[in-house]
């Protein structure tokens, strides 16, 4: 099979294209003729060695796949539509080739109706929005969630879940993308470059925030935390780009909790029910990815230095085989 993989830690000019052998499923695997592939932030982590990981050489790169089954198995039946977006991880090799092994308690069937080649663009953002809101979030219906950057991939996923839960939401986001915004379901949507940014939104939850996701990677914790309501919990997705100061007086008295999420910490049983309510939103027409670019499966070097330059500003790369 031809795949995209490396064999050494580097830059993403260690990427190869070429033939590698077929994989072979081994007990409580599937094998997946794949039918596409999405570029992650987190693929090219691991590919450069900021996230340690144990990885079999040569190793496929990737995440997030979805394609057919190619061999019976495992309580999945040959020509089956699936999709898995935790390959390429602890020992796993990738899903940017043209055939996958997939653990089948971590391999999920795709509903009738959606398109295979947009659906793997929101697999692993949609995934991470429902872990934060309710595994990390633990959000109750009429709680109020304010989601800062809420137009980017993982943004707009967190309003689409947090507003099918019943909670009221508040999001931040630039003006050209507020109309965006509103239409996933957010109530109010303010500038996230307003000077009186912090003051506005305060006016927005007189009784505060229940849960805070920020999807920018800023953290600024002094905000967050002044906005909390009692028992108020604030979900950091990403590593902060400084150290951020965190008021500990008053999330002490506010008993508010600060919890940090990795989606690639994620049990399997956890990411089996995250798929479970993307797989419902997608059935009912939800999660549709706002700007997809697709390329062949041999781009994926480039793919990985436009993503590290900061070109992508949001559109997700699939890649196809």
């Amino acid at each position: 099979m031809r795949a995209a993989y490396v064999e050494q830690l580097g830059s993403p000019d260690v990427i190869r294209f070429g033939e590698l052998p077929d994989p072979v499923p081994g007990a409580g695997e599937v094998l997946v003729d794949v039918v596409a592939t999405a570029v992650d932030p987190v693929d090219t982590y691991v590919r450069s060695g900021l996230f340690r990981t144990p990885l079999p050489f040569p190793f496929v790169v990737g995440r997030d796949l979805v394609g057919t089954v190619a061999s019976a198995g495992s309580g999945f039946a040959v020509g089956e539509t699936v999709w898995c977006n935790s390959l390429g991880h602890d020992g796993r090799q990738g899903a940017a080739a043209e055939r996958a092994v997939v653990p089948a308690d971590r391999l999920y069937r795709l509903p009738a109706g959606v398109r295979p080649e947009e659906a793997v663009a929101v697999f692993h953002p949609a995934a991470t929005a429902h872990l934060a809101l309710f595994t990390h979030g633990g959000l109750r219906p009429g709680e109020t969630v304010l989601v800062g950057g809420a137009a980017g991939n993982v943004g707009s996923a967190l309003v689409e879940f947090a507003c099918r839960a019943n909670a009221r939401v508040l999001a931040t986001a630039a003006p050209r993308d507020h109309e965006h915004v509103r239409s996933l379901g957010a109530a109010e949507v303010v500038d996230y470059h307003a000077p009186d940014l912090a003051a506005r939104l305060a006016r927005l939850a007189p009784s505060g925030v229940d849960v805070h996701v920020d999807t920018s990677g800023r953290n600024d914790l002094t905000t967050a935390v002044g906005l909390l309501a009692h028992r108020g919990r604030v979900v950091v997705l990403s590593g902060a780009r400084d150290e951020p100061t965190l008021p500990v007086g008053p999330l002490y008295m506010k008993d508010g909790s600060l919890r940090g999420f990795a989606i690639s910490n994620a049990t399997a049983a956890e990411l089996a029910e995250a798929a479970a309510a993307v797989n419902d939103l997608l059935a009912s027409r939800g999660l549709r990815p706002r700007s997809v670019e697709y390329q062949p499966l041999s781009a994926a070097a480039e793919a990985h230095r436009r993503m590290e330059r900061g070109e992508l500003h949001g559109r997700r790369v699939v890649l196809r085989p």
